[in-house]
């Protein structure tokens, strides 16, 4: 296991771009700009908003996100595309989030 840096953040798995709480909160932000996929989040992961707001720099929180859009390859990808990221780099986000 990687130590974390001592500022709390977790690096991004290659060590270039974004950190995995970084690529969390930006996925967090593509999927809450549309309603319906917003509904869906908070539905299937069982979060409500306040949750949500109070969690939000939460690791836990952050990898729920990231779980929620591998979960559907079309979302993960468009997010990934939207925010200038690759589908892989936001599942080792969520593997990194895990740990």
């Amino acid at each position: 296991m990687r130590p974390q840096p001592e500022d709390g953040k977790r690096d991004s798995p290659g060590g270039d771009g974004p950190d995995a709480a970084t690529l969390a909160l930006m996925a967090l932000a593509w999927t809450l700009s549309d309603e319906r996929r917003a509904d869906r989040l908070l539905g299937l992961t069982g979060l409500d908003a306040d949750r949500l707001r109070a969690g939000v720099a939460d690791p836990a929180v952050q990898g729920a996100v990231l779980a929620f859009l591998a979960d559907h390859e079309p979302d993960l990808v468009a997010c990934a595309d939207a925010i200038g990221a690759s589908p892989q780099a936001l599942i080792d986000a969520k593997e990194s989030l895990a740990r």
